[in-house]
């Protein structure tokens, strides 16, 4: 790929090996609740962002469903899942250093926070690598509308199509694409499904055969 100056990373499922933990605590989060979640619903909502997730919740469950109860419920089973460390992909460490050394600028796009999203690359030891953090709580629509791709964008001042972004889930690749990023997909939990296939610049099998195509 030529005239490539950016390098957009997703985090859970993508940099960090997390999502299987997030598979679990989400159906314990609604059965504490009253409610049940099947795993294919739960493939449906990795990186769902805002407005989107409490939107979806309410289709399913109805109109009265907290989404944000359930959520925070959620987020306290999965620090406790974390308190002992947060597992990263396989190669994560050394993609970020083989991009830092030629010179690509490395930018976080997370459906996370930005204050949980800066203390866990914190806590991993990847803070370091990052020129910027795309968060959640930075725009006004989450993944999969384009908002926090575009915003990545801007803040490093490069155009969509001068990127590479990295993702593992649906509602990821359909973001950046949509932003005009050429979307590289490294599954996680699911391959990508006909549709999906058409979006993509690339699939990956793993965070270091991005160095076959960069």
């Amino acid at each position: 790929m030529e005239g490539i100056k950016a390098v957009l990373f997703d985090l859970d499922g993508t940099l960090t090996d997390t999502e299987k933990y997030y598979q679990k605590a989400w159906p314990i989060a609604m059965s504490h609740f009253g409610y049940t979640m099947t795993n294919d619903q739960f493939l449906q909502i990795r990186s769902l962002g805002r407005p989107f997730a409490t939107e979806q919740f309410k289709e399913w469950y109805g109109q009265d469903f907290d989404y944000w109860q359930v959520r925070n419920y959620r987020k306290e089973l999965i620090e406790e899942m974390f308190k002992d460390g947060i597992p990263l992909k396989p190669g994560a460490v050394e993609i970020l250093t083989w991009l830092k050394e030629r010179g690509y600028t490395i930018t976080l796009v997370t459906a996370n926070d930005k204050e949980r999203a800066t203390r866990y690359l914190k806590k991993i030891g990847l803070y370091e690598y990052f020129d910027e953090l795309a968060c959640a709580d930075m725009v006004k629509q989450g993944k999969p509308a384009p908002d926090i791709y575009q915003h990545a964008c801007q803040m490093l001042g490069v155009k969509p199509e001068e990127t590479v972004a990295v993702e593992d889930s649906p509602n990821g690749i359909r973001s950046c694409y949509g932003a005009g990023c050429h979307p590289i997909m490294i599954p996680d939990l699911s391959q990508p499904d006909e549709e999906l296939e058409k979006l993509l610049y690339a699939k990956l099998d793993c965070l270091l055969d991005l160095k076959n195509i960069l």
